[in-house]
């Protein structure tokens, strides 16, 4: 365990994951209302840190970044559910690998092995049907045109 530091560690925490948003033209008139909101999360969230200190002993920059870690894997594997659906549940023109990836900050190749028959079965047991067929590999053009491998 760490010793807390000089300055308010929660705050601290706090006020680096909720930023005030920087006051342009075009947010002027709400400006005041946005940077309220963001001081209020800001105590809210440094109040929680205290108590998870005061009560579960536990330290606030490690406990959050095991939550942010928790948040991360989470969002992943969202983002490997939903490139499965895009590719094998959206039928019968699955999403283009190269606009998957954009979207997903990925690479071509990352998207095509993003996801495994897990993700494939999860989205058939959530949405209660089976994913169309796959298209063969090799009919799909490292950019894409979209349209699935000839049957054969």
């Amino acid at each position: 365990m760490h010793f807390m530091a000089v300055n308010d560690t929660f705050a601290d925490i706090a006020a680096l994951l909720n930023p005030v948003p920087a006051r342009t033209d075009d947010n002027d008139d709400v400006w005041n209302d946005m940077a309220g909101s963001v001081h209020e999360a800001r105590e809210a969230e440094a109040e929680q840190l205290r108590l998870g200190w005061e009560h579960q002993d536990e330290d606030p920059l490690l406990s959050t970044l095991a939550s942010l870690r928790a948040q991360r894997l989470r969002l992943e594997a969202d983002m490997r559910l939903l490139i499965a659906y895009g590719r094998r549940f959206v039928y019968p023109r699955p999403y283009k690998l190269i606009d998957l990836a954009e979207a997903a900050g990925m690479s071509i190749s990352g998207v095509r092995t993003a996801y495994d028959t897990d993700e494939i079965d999860q989205a058939a047991g959530i949405l209660g049907r089976s994913p169309a067929p796959a298209a063969e590999p090799a009919a799909e053009p490292a950019a894409g045109d979209g349209r699935p491998a000839p049957a054969a």
